[in-house]
């Protein structure tokens, strides 16, 4: 018999470590690679491990995800009980908004006591990575665990943003340790940690007892790493743990891309020769929503006028952009992106609809959308002249936030 299986996507995160980026959106709905959004990466996910009853747990500026999955997601047949649906915070059970991951999960029982699933998939939906979800729900069944949690082995340096879990010589799970300072290292591996990937599968019936019991605590911050999980180890409950396997590389590749420098390495990976992402894998592809725009195009091949040519290098180029007589190297453009005349764009990302004018030079930057970059502006060369315009990253990466309008100096 087939069992039933209901997954809810966390995405009501705030994001403040990605400012600007998440100054009008929730960290899910950021763009990421040229034509995507960072949740359409774990829906793609979902969708490849054959998933299909999908909830969204949304709070924070929202407005844009839920545009996002309104346009480019809503293909499931609902005649056959198939669905991909946002569920807002709407104070179900009380006068507060979602307190906590698990509170949010907590305030949308009755979905849980409608669907009546067997095992309940929770997920994040502001990370980058590939993953069959069902090998994971394979694994939680054959331990005949309560819960499992899905790990990635990451460097013990990334702890601070991560929860952390301890694992025995047996392969047992013993311990969480939220973002620590100094955190339990892999038995063998003494530079290596097992992150939570917020990834997790509960018995439904066990996730509904102590989502319960943990809403009647005043002093629980109501989340699965500091309390939930806590609660269930002290009960000697069964807790797997799901090493991460990726579908792509022998080495797991998995992106908390939580600040803007880890987003912007994430996406300058992309281009590389050899990516260790693959967006070009027809047997995992990845979804998204693409609006209606013309083919790309360059101009000018500087046979007319010295130095204006219009080039492109190492770059990964989206539909409806314009490089007319400027040069792109090493760089991310979103659609309709217009690169006007003599212009230089290095290393760099370019959201939507953002215009880069003549003789204008750009180099480690992050452009957010519909921003007009001024005839001659340039940014990334003076990062003290920029601080005193735009927000600046710790390594030096300049954003401009979206919207932006920039008077021109000259």
């Amino acid at each position: 018999m087939m069992r039933k299986v209901l997954t809810f996507i966390m995405v009501g995160g705030k994001g403040e470590r990605l400012l600007p980026l998440t100054k009008d959106r929730t960290k899910p709905a950021v763009p990421f690679g040229g034509i995507y959004r960072i949740i359409d990466f774990t829906l793609s996910n979902c969708i490849n491990s054959g998933l299909r009853k999908i909830y969204l747990l949304s709070q924070y500026k929202s407005a844009s995800l839920q545009r996002h999955i309104r346009l480019g997601w809503n293909f499931l047949p609902s005649e056959l009980g198939q669905f991909i649906e946002m569920l807002p915070a709407q104070q179900r059970v009380g006068e507060s908004w979602y307190l906590g991951t698990a509170d949010a999960l907590y305030q949308n029982l009755y979905t849980l006591e409608m669907d009546r699933p067997d095992e309940v998939l929770i997920l994040a939906g502001d990370h980058i990575y590939k993953m069959n979800y069902y090998a994971m729900i394979d694994y939680h069944r054959e331990q005949n665990a309560d819960l499992t949690v899905g790990v990635v082995e990451i460097n013990k340096d990334k702890s601070k943003h991560l929860g952390v879990v301890e694992v025995d010589a047996a392969g047992k799970f013993v311990g969480f340790q939220e973002k620590p300072a100094k955190p339990k290292t892999i038995i063998g591996k003494a530079d290596k940690i097992y992150g939570s990937m917020g990834i997790y599968v509960f018995n439904n019936a066990v996730l509904e007892k102590e989502l319960t019991e943990d809403s009647r605590s005043a002093k629980s911050a109501h989340d699965f790493g500091k309390d939930i999980i806590p609660q269930m180890l002290k009960k000697n409950m069964k807790i797997a743990v799901y090493n991460f396997r990726d579908e792509n590389n022998k080495e797991a590749y998995w992106r908390d891309i939580g600040t803007i420098d880890a987003y912007y390495d994430a996406n300058m990976g992309l281009i590389q020769v050899n990516p260790d992402f693959n967006l070009y894998d027809q047997d995992w592809p990845v979804r998204t929503y693409q609006e209606q725009y013309p083919p790309v195009k360059t101009v000018h091949s500087g046979e007319q006028e010295k130095g204006r040519v219009g080039l492109v290098l190492d770059s990964i180029v989206s539909e409806g952009c314009v490089v007319s007589g400027g040069r792109v190297q090493r760089s991310i453009l979103s659609p309709n992106v217009r690169i006007n005349s003599f212009s230089e764009v290095y290393d760099s990302i370019l959201m939507e609809g953002v215009n880069v004018g003549r003789h204008a030079k750009i180099k480690r930057a992050i452009i957010d959308k519909d921003v007009s970059i001024p005839q001659g502006m340039v940014i990334g060369y003076d990062l003290d002249e920029d601080k005193k315009r735009f927000f600046v990253s710790d390594s030096g990466i300049v954003v401009v936030a979206k919207g932006t309008s920039i008077k021109d100096k000259s």
